[in-house]
């Protein structure tokens, strides 16, 4: 039989966070050697945003650089982790009446790689990515987590990539947050702690606050579907939960 396999949100930051030794490279690394081994992994990354929902189905998906001005190092990472085809297909099946295209063309983009280089360093474990579907609300999402939450008893691990805060164009470059980060990211906790799903999907309902923590909503959007494959009132550990740059929190979760 399979074990029933828990849950992650990993705030994954800067794709440096793949090659560098520090707080969440090792959080990662922990957190990794301490699942049970998945039978594959299902990863809904911030990176890959498609009008319409989309799998890829690749036996040997791609390294996606999909960043630019980093250091050599990071470019010459290769995460050559097997696709799944199958489930790809079982995919489509679980998720109907929503159409989902088949995609052969994306590969793993940094939001998957870059964790998934921690957390299972040597590529055995088959990996697929379900795209975000820009024109899908923020309920919707989450729905599609909860249509996900089955594939945890086939000894499936579901990840999500992106950063409960996230504001690029307020950086300030250095270990340190603006206390509105600190603030929206401490509410995220208290609605995951008290299992208030209804506030983390009306998220905008916060005001401006809300508007500067999420603003481009794809980081916030692989969350929700973590948050929707959780069972009522399963433990939840978080194993990173620092804002840092200012503006990005780094909040990762072990839900199960």
């Amino acid at each position: 039989m399979n074990q029933r396999m828990p849950v992650l949100f990993v705030g994954h930051g800067s794709p440096m966070n793949a090659v560098e030794d520090n707080e969440f490279s090792r959080a990662w690394i922990k957190v990794g050697s301490d699942l049970p081994v998945p039978r594959a992994v299902v990863c809904i990354s911030a990176h890959w945003e498609t009008e319409g929902t989309q799998v890829n189905a690749m036996e040997k998906p791609k390294t996606i650089y999909d960043f630019y001005g980093f250091p050599p190092e990071l470019y010459a990472v290769k995460y050559p982790a097997p696709g799944s085809p199958a489930l790809a297909q079982q995919l489509c099946s679980m998720l109907t009446p929503l159409p989902v295209k088949l995609d052969n063309s994306w590969g793993l983009d940094h939001g998957a790689w870059s964790v998934l280089c921690r957390l299972f360093p040597h590529a055995d474990i088959p990996v697929i990515q379900l795209s975000l579907d820009v024109l899908k609300s923020a309920r919707a999402h989450y729905d599609l987590g909860k249509q996900l939450k089955p594939l945890r008893d086939e000894g499936i691990l579901i990840l999500g990539s992106g950063n409960v805060v996230h504001n690029l164009r307020i950086l300030n470059w250095n270990d340190s947050a603006y206390d509105w980060a600190v603030e929206f990211d401490a509410k995220v906790a208290r609605w995951v702690l008290e299992d208030d799903h209804e506030s983390a999907i009306e998220y905008h309902l916060q005001g401006s606050q809300a508007a500067l923590a999420v603003n481009s909503a794809e980081h916030y959007k692989p969350f929700l579907y973590i948050l929707g494959a959780r069972e009522p009132g399963e433990a939840v550990t978080f194993f990173a939960q620092k804002v840092t740059l200012g503006s990005i929190s780094m909040r990762s979760m072990l839900i199960g």
